[in-house]
């Protein structure tokens, strides 16, 4: 039985899924987005050949996908970094940083051995969906 609670994100301001999986699942008040590679989602082409420059694109890719799920890059409270080659840490950190400036989420990061279309880096996240409450003073006129 598949649960009413588990909904795909879709977002055309990132690349569409190329298998068996979902851009991203909202469940509950949480949105599990799957690892965003440094794709254009335009041209589908890999962007950059710098681990800045992809970090880069990766970052505006999870974003894309949490505002089609009404949430954002604020709202992220876990992300898991894959990383090519450690070597490149100090430089995805850096870009990284930019996007996170106030309450940074908890972060794992870790060296693999290879990633898909040979990219520098991966960035998956978990993000919590911020709940509208409406004031109680608010009337319709």
């Amino acid at each position: 039985m598949i649960s009413q609670d588990k909904v795909p994100i879709v977002s055309p301001l990132a690349p569409a899924a190329i298998g068996p999986y979902s851009q991203a699942i909202k469940c509950a008040d949480f949105i599990f987005c799957s690892g965003q590679l440094p794709v254009d989602p335009k041209t589908g082409e890999v962007v950059g050949t710098d681990i800045e420059t992809q970090t880069e694109q990766v970052l505006k890719n999870l974003q894309g996908v949490l505002e089609a799920a009404g949430s954002g890059l604020f709202q992220i409270v876990k992300t898991t970094v894959y990383l090519k080659n450690m070597d490149d840490f100090p430089k995805m950190n850096e870009v990284y940083a930019k996007y996170f400036p106030v309450l940074p989420p908890a972060r794992a990061t870790v060296e693999v051995s290879r990633l898909p279309k040979n990219v520098l880096v991966e960035i998956e996240c978990i993000a919590h969906m911020p709940k509208i409450v409406e004031s109680p003073q608010a009337k319709p006129f």
